[in-house]
């Protein structure tokens, strides 16, 4: 049994839609929790790791936004 082109499509771009957002939702994860043991180790750090942090943040959340774009062009195109 092959799946219809169209079902091939919506398959893959629900793929690329999960797959892409679930590693940078753990890769953010893992960054908060890492800047908040570092802030809990040495309170003064807090303004130093701050704005790195935020910037690493958006850089993860940047890659799930390119795997819904390629999910878009998969469903679209």
């Amino acid at each position: 049994m092959a799946l219809d082109p169209e079902a091939a499509k919506n398959f893959a771009a629900a793929g690329a839609v999960a797959i892409g957002s679930l590693m940078p939702a753990f890769a953010i994860g893992k960054l908060a929790a890492k800047a908040m043991e570092s802030i809990g180790r040495n309170p003064e750090s807090a303004s130093k790791l701050q704005t790195p942090m935020i910037l690493a943040i958006a850089f993860a959340e940047a890659i799930a936004i390119y795997a819904l774009v390629v999910a878009l062009v998969i469903k679209f195109v």
